[in-house]
């Protein structure tokens, strides 16, 4: 694994993310993704830390959602990172997902609308153009121009677009729109393959190849030198999701009964105390094993490799497990490793 990316969701602290960014950057990993998840922890404050505290390695939002920041908020925010760390941000955008975006009074209709309409206004702002006005169905701007800050030099800030999609057509119009792709974790390699396919007939529509996108693709691991241990935790983490956040059961194709079993179970979002665990013996152990990177170093590795050989540019760990020390050293670049 020559190029591979390291991800924090809502832990550790900002502080224990901080050092272990440096020590990323140290190991020789190409790349650093801050996700938003739930409302625990806010993405760009993380990445300012990062950026200011870095010198070589990417940053990128991986991911945060199209609805809560408008088009202008998210230029002037990836360019202010740019204006810290040149040339090395990424932002990871993706279509949000219920039902938090809807207990925030957030009507997501049309998401392949609203995310063409977000990056076509977030382009334009990015590349300075003058009085941006859009009237479109979900996004609305009139007049705007991105000033940047007091004496900075007047060029366009390098940030790279990337879309973080789940379901086929937002992977065809990741291929048409997007700089490259972050791939949801917690799905198989068989759905990786079928979601490059998706990428490239978008980018074919768009007269671009698959190779003009960069690929990536969040992998959860969970390890331990006790691999039971790790499975538990994996198996958990699965339950969980398949509870909570009904697109990945969708992309799972996950038999409606069985899913309906879980939710009872768990009892929703959140789940009652203990439903978690009670509903992780309706989850079959096969499918935790296609989905998260578990076991022992050696067994996390083997698994991991799974998603690139499926034709990824590029595989981002999301430690599972808390040993975020022993992760980053196992899977650092082989010349780098301790």
């Amino acid at each position: 694994m020559n190029k591979i990316g390291f991800g924090f969701l809502d832990r550790p602290s900002v502080r224990e993310q901080l050092r272990l960014a440096q020590k990323a950057e140290a190991l020789g990993y190409d790349s650093l993704w801050v996700t938003e998840t739930r409302l625990a922890r806010d993405a760009f404050s993380v990445l300012g830390a990062m950026a200011a505290t870095t010198e070589r390695i990417r940053l990128g939002t991986g991911i945060v959602n199209s609805w809560t920041r408008g088009p202008a908020l998210m230029a002037v925010t990836v360019a202010t990172l740019d204006n810290l760390a040149p040339g090395r941000i990424n932002l990871g955008l993706g279509a949000y997902w219920d039902p938090l975006a809807w207990k925030q009074g957030i009507d997501r209709r049309k998401p392949l609308t609203q995310m063409r309409e977000y990056v076509g206004v977030l382009r334009r702002l990015l590349a300075l153009e003058s009085g941006v006005t859009f009237e479109g169905e979900l996004v609305r701007v009139r007049d705007l121009t991105l000033d940047l800050g007091y004496g900075d030099a007047r060029v366009p800030p390098a940030v790279k677009l990337h879309i973080g999609p789940t379901g086929p057509k937002m992977m065809a119009l990741a291929g048409e729109i997007a700089d490259g792709v972050l791939i949801n974790g917690i799905l198989p390699p068989a759905y990786t393959r079928t979601s490059l396919d998706h990428i490239a007939q978008g980018a074919a529509g768009a007269g671009r190849r698959l190779a003009d996108i960069e690929k990536l693709q969040l992998v959860n691991v969970s390890m331990n030198a006790d691999a039971e241990r790790a499975f538990f935790d994996a198996k958990r983490l699965v339950t969980q999701y398949l509870g909570q956040q009904p697109h990945f059961a969708k992309a799972l194709a996950y038999p409606d009964d069985k899913l309906a079993a879980v939710k009872a179970v768990m009892g929703g979002w959140p789940p009652r105390p203990g439903g978690v665990e009670a509903a992780m013996g309706l989850v079959d152990d096969a499918l935790v094993d296609d989905l998260i990177a578990h076991g022992t170093p050696e067994q996390c590795v083997r698994s991991a490799q799974r998603w690139l050989d499926a034709g990824l540019d590029q595989i981002v760990l999301i430690p599972l497990s808390r040993n975020y020390d022993d992760i980053l050293e196992v899977f650092a670049p082989k010349e780098a490793r301790p």
